[in-house]
């Protein structure tokens, strides 16, 4: 797609949402760089154009952006830490340590060839050192939360967990309020972490032209409101993502929803919904081989409807 193009998708996106430019532009680049983008006299680079465009909810993929040698590289490298980090949380004794050793090396790559000014690449950083902590084991709750606060506050100075509805986020902005949610319902707060969920939620909803995070949020959402005993809620939520995930042809997070429902439906007094709803579960995780939570799945089906349940 040509500059040009791109600049008017670009103003025009914004000026539906009733964004002014340093609202769009906050912690990504200077005012001026969108101005000159919009009127097709400059072309960020593909990170800054991405993140652009994500704030306003449009997919970044959709758009032709040019790809210098070392965006390459640094394209490559985001790769091959999200797939360790994928790695590192499925991984357990020395497995885990060797996946740790590879995405930090791969982190100080990263931050070797990034420019001081890249907030966008200095985010994406420290919120992943932030998720693999130490050599010897995770980083205190605390210190996570820190760090993926001031990480969150490299792009977005303005977030206020009380106030989500107020910015306009990119992905990994999405992806960190999701991980500052789960680290505050890790250390007991969760009526602070249930409450940026449900602003999440409404936010992917109302904003994000893709829902590919959907399925995650409400994942974890349901799974808090559980622990709260707030059953119908968690329900209404996993529902919203099983039709999600449905919609998307995407079965990760299905299982995991499906049992959640089975698990509110149990408590309920739903004994036939919950036998019905962890079956369900069970299929699709034999289906897609996912073994560690199939394990978890017969265990804790067995734990409420009795050892004598048989899928």
């Amino acid at each position: 797609m040509h500059e040009i193009f791109l600049g008017n998708v670009i103003k025009r996106r914004r000026l539906e949402l009733g964004m002014t430019q340093e609202q769009l532009c906050e912690g990504i680049c200077e005012p001026i760089t969108i101005s000159r983008l919009e009127n097709g006299k400059q072309t960020p680079s593909r990170s800054r154009i991405n993140a652009l465009l994500q704030r306003l909810g449009l997919p970044g993929e959709r758009y032709y952006a040019l790809v210098s040698k070392n965006e390459e590289e640094e394209a490559r490298l985001r790769r091959e830490i999200n797939d360790d980090i994928v790695q590192f949380y499925q991984k357990i004794g020395e497995e885990k340590v060797q996946v740790w050793e590879q995405a930090t090396r791969a982190l100080d790559e990263l931050e070797g060839i990034t420019d001081s000014d890249d907030t966008l690449a200095r985010q994406f950083i420290l919120r992943n050192r932030a998720l693999l902590g130490e050599r010897s084991g995770a980083y205190p709750y605390e210190r996570q939360l820190e760090m993926l606060l001031e990480a969150m506050h490299l792009t977005a100075p303005r977030f206020d967990p009380e106030e989500v509805g107020q910015l306009r986020y990119t992905w990994d902005e999405i992806q960190l309020i999701n991980q500052i949610a789960m680290v505050y319902a890790l250390t007991g707060q969760r009526k602070t972490a249930i409450g940026l969920y449900s602003q999440l939620l409404k936010y992917l909803q109302k904003y994000m032209e893709s829902k590919k995070y959907l399925c995650l949020v409400t994942f974890n959402y349901a799974r808090e409101l559980v622990v709260a005993k707030r059953y119908e809620d968690a329900i209404e939520v996993a529902e919203i993502g099983r039709k999600t995930c449905i919609d998307r042809g995407h079965y990760q997070f299905l299982p995991g929803l499906l049992a959640i429902k089975a698990e509110c439906a149990y408590f309920l007094g739903d004994r036939a919904c919950s036998k019905e709803l962890y079956c369900q579960a069970r299929y699709i995780y034999k289906a897609i081989g996912d073994e560690h939570n199939l394990k978890k799945l017969e265990i804790d089906a067995r734990e409420q409807l009795g050892t004598e349940f048989s899928f």
